[in-house]
């Protein structure tokens, strides 16, 4: 393959990320309202944790661990930031 099919393969990639990240977004809303009907934190460190210990699991690289919980690391803290928005606008409806 040449540059731009590997430009194109990165492309689809992209897309691919794209509606996962979505699909976690909804999910971490859902959880979001989830938490405000039982009232737990929306910061929850042992979940994190775990979720870092997953895919550190699940890494066959060629990503190192430490790059892969970064990126994980800026996921969950915009993750959490959408369960505080859902938060926040469920108790302006109320």
């Amino acid at each position: 393959m040449d540059i731009e099919d590997w430009r194109k393969k990165i492309d689809v990639l992209d897309r691919q990320i794209v509606e996962l990240l979505n699909e976690r977004a909804a999910a971490a809303q859902a959880i979001g309202k989830l938490k405000q009907s039982t009232s737990l934190p929306v910061y929850e460190p042992n979940r994190e944790r775990a979720v870092f210990d997953s895919v550190r699991a699940a890494n066959q690289g060629p990503l190192p661990d430490i790059e892969l919980v970064h990126i994980y690391e800026r996921i969950i803290d915009v993750m959490r930031a959408l369960q505080k928005n859902e938060l926040a606008s469920q108790g302006q409806k109320a």
